[in-house]
């Protein structure tokens, strides 16, 4: 009787052992299907520090460890005493050159009357010293005739030089008068320049004020805070370091075999330790051009021996954007490729939307 339980009881494990081997053989038939390769990997994403441009106190930092930010959206500010300080003067200092202006404008129109006067003075001397001239000319001919007498000779030769003297002290006082309005128009390009400067002051100044306020350059997720309210910083010191939830991606590694078949573009599943029963869809877009040594996440002592290439998944942005809330960096798990576009994917690596 015990000689028949110990049979029925070997006959048992054998078919247990034989149920085991076959579902095992099962389970396990993708890693032996050359239409598919796999790394390990954990996942990563994009991470951007939000610094300060110029140096300063931190006025006040509105974000915390883990909070979710969009894109414009402010967390944190600068000091900004100084550049307002600045701004002001920079601003009367525009207000004050537009003042200038407007005089040095309102010279030039007087100038310009007073040039056109003096214009006017040349115009009647000269009309007297023409008739003073043709005058003396008379006269000359008529001394030579002994027609005139030698004291009306002189009083006309005096008039003729007198106008002529006259003409020419006008047309000086025109020269200066024009000479005027150049002078009173270089004043009117200086104020322009110092409106130009002040202008490019202002500007630079807003810029700099612009750049006290840092905000999220993408949606994303704070990471860490590095600096804290009330903490001064050389230009260029981290406030925050940002997590861009756009471009979460995994790197893994494949052997020279399967680097090789592997094209930019190829389908990938990633498959995260914390929730394997639901694979994540990926595209690979980087291979690397040259082999280097496994990483030590590669578990075999054959593997390790082994030159592998550096390969990354990115996962789709509109899924990521769908899921924000469910993303996590550093999760471990495996990136399943499909090296043949033909084979389907077996049931445990179909996305949500194939099963």
């Amino acid at each position: 009787m015990i000689k028949k339980v110990i049979i029925i009881l070997a006959v048992l494990s054998c078919v247990l052992l034989a149920v085991n081997f076959y579902l095992n053989y099962r389970k396990n038939a993708i890693y032996r299907n050359p239409a598919f390769a796999y790394g390990n990997g954990r996942l990563e994403a994009t991470e951007i520090s939000i610094s300060t441009k110029l140096p300063g106190r931190i006025e006040a930092i509105y974000v915390n460890d883990g909070d979710f930010v969009t894109k414009g959206q402010l967390l944190a500010l600068m000091q900004t005493d100084v550049l307002e300080a600045e701004l002001a003067q920079a601003q009367a200092r525009k207000e004050q050159s537009e003042a200038t202006l407007t005089a040095a404008q309102a010279a030039v129109s007087l100038r310009q009357s007073e040039y056109e006067s003096a214009l006017a003075v040349v115009r009647q001397k000269e009309s007297a010293c023409d008739g003073a001239k043709k005058r003396y000319d008379r006269a000359v001919i008529l001394r030579q005739d002994a027609a005139m007498s030698q004291q009306d000779f002189e009083v006309d030769e005096t008039y003729y030089q007198t106008c002529t003297a006259e003409l020419s002290a006008a047309r000086a006082a025109a020269r200066k008068a024009q000479a005027a309005i150049a002078a009173a128009q270089a004043e009117v390009s200086g104020a322009q320049a110092a409106i130009t400067a002040a202008g490019a002051d202002i500007a630079r100044i807003q810029a700099d004020l612009s750049d006290c306020r840092l905000t999220a350059p993408v949606d994303g997720r704070i990471q860490y805070r590095i600096a804290q309210t009330g903490e001064v910083l050389a230009a260029g010191g981290k406030v925050l370091n940002l997590v861009d939830l756009s471009d979460v991606y995994m790197t893994f590694f494949l052997s020279e075999a399967s680097a090789g078949k592997v094209k930019i573009g190829s389908p990938v599943r990633l498959v995260l330790d914390a929730a394997p029963e639901r694979p994540i869809p990926a595209t690979v877009y980087f291979v690397s051009s040259v082999a280097q040594f496994t990483p030590k996440t590669v578990e075999t002592a054959e593997e390790r021996q082994k030159l592998m290439f550096r390969v990354k998944a990115r996962i789709d942005p509109e899924l990521l954007r769908r899921h924000l809330a469910a993303v996590k960096t550093g999760l471990p798990g495996v990136a399943w490729v499909k090296l043949d576009e033909n084979e389907p994917w077996p049931q445990f690596l179909r996305a949500e939307s194939e099963k």
